[in-house]
């Protein structure tokens, strides 16, 4: 099956998709500030430049977008119609790259959380911070 918009549409509406600074992102660095949780943004030369570094408590968060990292058993990730080979393969890829960074920073000795953003859903939002406070106490 065929793309159901031409190339420039497709071109425009990728590019305005973020990898940092976005929504889910910025509620999760709002709260940890507002709890005086320091720490540091997109760290190029650690592994999969994670979102959120915290030195102080050797400690990673990955805050991931539900589709583009193949979040099972949700609503969120949902398989396009169109190009479905070709998807399956990229989602396939950015869990195969999750996964080695992952083992990565984690022989370096590096705490890993990865929150989901249907976790930063207002209905789920306020068990997700409080989840997010005891993994760093």
């Amino acid at each position: 099956m065929t793309d159901v918009h031409d190339k420039e549409t497709r071109s425009y509406n990728m590019s305005q998709i973020k990898g940092k600074n976005t929504k889910p992102e910025m509620l999760v660095r709002k709260f940890l500030f507002s709890k005086g949780f320091r720490y540091r943004l997109h760290v190029k030369n650690l592994p999969g430049k994670p979102d959120l570094i915290l030195p102080k408590y050797k400690t990673i968060i990955f805050i991931n977008g539900c589709f583009w990292h193949g979040h099972e058993n949700c609503k969120y990730y949902v398989m396009p119609k169109t190009r479905t080979e070709w998807w399956i393969d990229k989602i396939n890829c950015t869990k195969q790259r999750d996964s080695e960074n992952f083992l990565q920073l984690s022989e370096s000795g590096w705490k890993i959380v990865t929150i989901f953003e249907c976790q930063l859903k207002t209905d789920k939002l306020n068990n997700t911070l409080i989840k997010l406070l005891d993994e760093l106490h």
